[in-house]
């Protein structure tokens, strides 16, 4: 196992990979968020890093959140989109997958997306060599993904699907799945099922990337607490192996040291019968 210290910064740009056509749209909606982002900053809405250094406690809106989902049988992440707890959008790709597409470090193919939300991730990836699929159990979030995306000029590279990650059954097989905040919104008695789903939709060649978070001791969920050993349970199993560890230099705000990067390949000499 390969593992990093860090990662290099790279501007929120558009990789080389992507229609040059497409490129002053794209750019314009990342700058849009940009902006969203400075604003909050501003404002103080994020944690001092002082804060963050001592903070493992959640936002008023993640315990409401986890009232919905907990006290609902059905329709509880539905009823977060339609109410507005949604505390884990950041409202903007995620940075170290705009570091990835711009570096040309990620698998060309079919991408999928489980748990995509608003989408930023399936749209920052998406180009004439990746054709990326979001899936989500939220009517709204989908409907939401749909609505900031669908002008874009790359559009035609990805899709939303309203879909159970679980029961779904995808036309082709894919060569890379991006997991974040998805593994830690499932109950933990799930993550077995969502290894062997994985392990059922992903190219023999394929690739998992991982964004494990959150790495604390807190109790309950969602988001259920994770680290690195819950994954390596669940996968090994299923035949991966992981061939980077490393801290997410690239985190945001209150998630910096909370967080690790993984990215894991089956392991062709390991037998699963």
């Amino acid at each position: 196992m390969r593992l990093l210290s860090s990662f290099s910064w790279v501007p929120l740009s558009v990789a080389s990979s992507t229609p040059k056509a497409a490129v002053p749209y794209i750019q314009q909606w990342i700058g849009a968020i940009n902006l969203r982002m400075d604003k909050k900053r501003e404002e103080g809405k994020e944690l001092s890093e002082k804060e963050r250094e001592g903070s493992v406690k959640f936002k008023p809106e993640v315990h409401q959140m986890r009232q919905l989902v907990t006290t609902e049988t059905s329709g509880g992440w539905e009823s977060c989109w339609e109410q507005g707890l949604t505390p884990w959008d950041l409202g903007r790709p995620t940075p170290i997958i705009l570091h990835l597409h711009q570096t040309g470090a990620l698998p060309k193919g079919r991408a999928l997306v489980p748990g995509c939300g608003s989408g930023y991730d399936v749209v920052a990836m998406a180009c004439s060599e990746r054709y990326v699929v979001g899936l989500d159990v939220s009517h709204t979030a989908v409907e939401k993904a749909i609505e900031l995306s669908s002008s874009l000029p790359n559009s035609s590279h990805f899709t939303f699907l309203k879909e159970d990650f679980f029961t779904w059954q995808p036309p082709e097989l894919f060569d890379l799945i991006f997991d974040y905040t998805f593994f830690c919104a499932i109950e933990p008695e799930m993550r077995s099922r969502w290894a062997c789903r994985v392990q059922e939709m992903l190219k023999p060649d394929g690739e998992l990337i991982t964004l494990m978070f959150p790495i604390s001791d807190h109790a309950g969920g969602p988001p259920y607490k994770v680290s690195v050993s819950d994954y390596e349970e669940v996968l090994h199993p299923m035949g991966f192996k992981a061939v980077t560890i490393a801290d997410n230099e690239l985190a945001i705000g209150a998630r910096k040291g909370r967080e690790k990067f993984g990215r894991w390949r089956r392991d062709t000499t390991q037998s699963l019968l």
